[in-house]
């Protein structure tokens, strides 16, 4: 994971400067037509276009025997039935091209989400830091400390549960600060982005799966204590444009694939 996100972060940085930090709408509507092209360019290559134009056809042909013999029955059972074999194979022929497809474009919004989503914390405002226990590893919530940076201070005593313990932070300096957690002899950091310019901030920092998602911070170790490491940020106001995570999942997602069906004929791509 943490290989993964270093080198697609390193790529991504200076890709996503090319419209300027401020144009983050261009960024997002120039890489979800950008990854329709990818989908497209993927299904070229890997799937079976013959395979899929043969099962289409036969699927039609079957479909204008149920409408034609409509009266014959038993005709009209043998057709679906084919139907349903044909639609089997289609699907078969679009498993592979899917999953080889899912690395790219999972990729592509992974960073957009990372650089877009979320704004700097504005200075002078109260944020929580939660941070979660792993269950396995036994270590109680009540044994976290944190020190806080300059600019930084806490503004009530820790709250602990069981698996998990919340501090109240108040951010008064601007500036790319560090968190210093410690717990079980070992020592952890979260990156905290207060005011400044929109950029990359460090949303959540955790061991599981989640770290390919936040790919601002490497991913805690197999054996912490603490399975992750979150703090909340306001959602980036992307003007005409949906906002924060989901704001940016659904305009990837919609407009990569209108981009794909509208570009599928001048790329040559059977779907």
């Amino acid at each position: 994971m943490q290989t993964y996100n270093a080198i697609t972060s390193a790529l991504f940085g200076p890709l996503l400067g090319w419209f300027g930090r401020h144009s983050a709408v261009v960024d997002i509507l120039f890489w979800s037509v950008l990854g329709g092209i990818v989908a497209l360019l993927v299904y070229k290559h890997a799937s079976n276009q013959k395979g899929i134009e043969k099962a289409k056809n036969d699927i039609k042909v079957h479909l204008m025997e149920i409408r034609l013999f409509q009266d014959d029955i038993l005709g009209v059972l043998v057709s679906t039935g084919k139907i349903l074999v044909k639609n089997a194979l289609y699907i078969g022929h679009n498993i592979l091209p899917m999953l080889i497809m899912f690395v790219p474009m999972m990729t592509i919004l992974f960073q957009l989400e990372a650089h877009y989503a979320f704004d700097p914390i504005a200075p002078g405002s109260t944020q929580v830091l939660t941070v979660k226990m792993d269950p396995d590893l036994g270590v109680p919530s009540r044994d976290v400390r944190l020190a806080v940076p300059a600019g930084v201070t806490l503004d009530a005593p820790p709250v602990a549960a069981p698996d998990a313990v919340a501090f109240r932070l108040n951010v008064e300096q601007p500036g790319d600060h560090v968190l210093r957690l410690s717990v079980g002899g070992q020592e952890f950091e979260k990156g905290l982005a207060v005011g400044g310019s929109a950029r990359k901030v460090p949303f959540l920092r955790t061991k599981s799966w989640e770290g390919f998602l936040y790919p601002g911070e490497d991913p805690l170790p197999a054996d912490s204590p603490i399975a992750e490491i979150r703090l909340a940020y306001p959602e980036r106001d992307l003007g005409w444009l949906p906002s924060g995570e989901m704001g940016i999942l659904a305009t990837f997602f919609i407009l990569s694939l209108v981009a794909g069906l509208a570009l599928k004929g001048l790329f040559g791509v059977t779907l």
